[in-house]
């Protein structure tokens, strides 16, 4: 049966989205928060104790641990509890991480007294913290994704990295906020803090928001309430006879004996792609210049206001790259968006070693630096959780996410704990590994990645399964 009428409940689905990218924001929040305090936790709790930059890289990236953690619980959680339930466990992580980051003293020690328990415990509530976004960082997208209309789904799933990089931004005016105008002492025995706690704000709200939205349709079906997820499907699709054909390809595809739920059971070269579009979203280095952008900036000559300003500047650009992306990933497809983005990030980081190479910091540097993580916010970022969100059959989609998300944190923690010594040992060279990184990312791209715009999430699988003709067959039906 064929629906030719593409309409959909356009403001119920978008009000459902917005409120599931706020894990975005929160991811981007918790995560780019350490790069206006890292200084000054250096100075209170890694240099006070005679540590050297292997300590400080791991606490600055401490956070990762806790996020791998999060990607790998996230499937159990997502296919136990479901993916709205999931969402609100991550929201009450990052409620408590960020009080606890800002005031890790609590109970058991005294401010201004640091000890290497001190250090541990200010890592543990960090972690804690990434245990949320691991978990908001594969749920939210595959929310998204498993909601929205096929026709506007990589548009909708691209907002969820929008969301990402204006936490980002939000915060990084938080800190030059808190930062400006105040001396260096002052921000090195309490800004730092207001940092970490101003996080408590947005966490807050996501957590009770999350009570306003529905459960995904694809999660309802999985767990037999059918009746309830046709009622979801009617409201997004605005339409019970879409709804009801929506309902049956679900149905068909969760009931199909040819393939089982095992995490293989389509084959590995899903799992193989899945877990290789997050690696390389990560050894490309974006999270090398988000993490320690003030700092970068610092080493060209500006002082710690004007660094943290140039970082709101990237921030602006990287928003406006990324709204490119959410307008384009559904007319011009998700590889040549991937391949152009990955030439451009090599461009911006081939440039940036070259001119370290010289000795040369200066605006060139800056121009470079913003040209490659422009490059990224039209490209890895938002594309990469579309294709994620995207790839994974009906059956195997949590467990799947899980494992990629997990991938995606532990290369994002190797990337980011071992720049302060590869930054030690050569500039050049690490910003050169970075550059490499980005043009074997685009060879893979075009090798081994399938394009999925325009399919539904039920279509595609018949990527893994040998049935690519269904897809030409199906391409009108309308699902979502």
């Amino acid at each position: 049966m064929k629906v030719k009428n593409k309409s959909y409940n356009n403001s119920y689905v978008i009000s459902i989205t917005l409120i599931a990218t706020l894990g975005g924001l929160l991811f981007g929040y918790d995560t780019a928060v350490i790069s206006g305090a890292e200084q000054s936790i250096q100075i209170y709790l890694i240099d006070s104790l005679g540590l050297g930059s292997f300590v400080h890289g791991l606490t600055v990236s401490s956070a990762l641990i806790g996020c791998i953690i999060g990607g790998l619980i996230s499937g159990f959680f997502s296919n136990s509890i479901g993916r709205r339930n999931s969402l609100i466990i991550a929201a009450i992580l990052f409620f408590v991480s960020s009080l606890g980051s800002a005031y890790p003293e609590f109970l058991f020690f005294n401010v201004g007294e640091p000890t290497t328990s001190l250090l541990i415990t200010f890592n543990l509530y960090r972690i804690l913290g990434g245990i949320g976004v691991g978990m908001a960082s594969a749920i939210s997208p595959t929310y998204i994704g498993e909601i929205a209309p096929q026709e506007i789904r990589g548009k909708l799933v691209s907002w969820y990295q929008f969301a990402v990089i204006f936490g980002q931004l939000v915060v990084y005016f938080v800190n030059w906020g808190i930062a400006n105008g105040q001396p260096t002492a002052w921000v090195n025995d309490i800004g730092w803090r207001l940092m970490f706690a101003s996080e408590a704000i947005p966490a807050l709200l996501f957590f009770i928001l999350l009570f306003n939205i529905p459960e995904t349709p694809r999660y309802l079906v999985s767990k037999n309430k059918g009746d309830q997820a046709f009622n979801v499907l009617s409201k997004i699709n605005g339409s019970k006879e879409k709804a009801k054909v929506v309902l049956s390809e679900i149905n068909e595809s969760l009931n199909a004996t040819t393939t089982t739920g095992k995490l293989f059971s389509y084959g590995k070269t899903v799992i193989i792609v899945g877990i290789l579009l997050s690696v390389f979203q990560q050894f490309i280095g974006i999270n090398v210049a988000l993490y320690y952008a003030p700092r970068i900036f610092e080493s060209m000559g500006a002082g710690q206001n004007a660094s943290m300003m140039q970082t709101v500047i990237m921030g602006i650009v990287n928003v406006g790259f990324t709204i490119i992306a959410i307008q384009t990933v559904d007319k011009w497809g998700r590889k040549p968006l991937l391949m152009v983005g990955s030439i451009g990030m090599a461009i911006g980081m081939f440039g940036v070693a070259l001119l370290a190479l010289n000795g040369v910091f200066g605006i060139w540097t800056l121009f470079f630096i913003i040209f490659y993580t422009a490059s990224f916010m039209m490209s890895w970022g938002p594309i990469c959780w579309v294709l994620l969100s995207e790839i994974f059959p009906n059956k195997i989609r949590g467990q799947a996410m899980a494992f990629a998300v997990a991938a995606q944190w532990a290369a994002n923690f190797f990337i980011s704990s071992t720049y302060p010594p590869m930054i030690e040992f050569s500039g050049p060279l690490t910003y050169g590994f970075y550059g490499l990184m980005s043009i074997i990312s685009a060879i893979f791209v075009w090798k081994m990645v399938p394009e999925t715009k325009g399919r539904s999430l039920e279509q595609l699988e018949s990527l893994w399964t040998g049935e690519k003709e269904k897809i030409d067959e199906n391409k009108n039906v309308g699902s979502v």
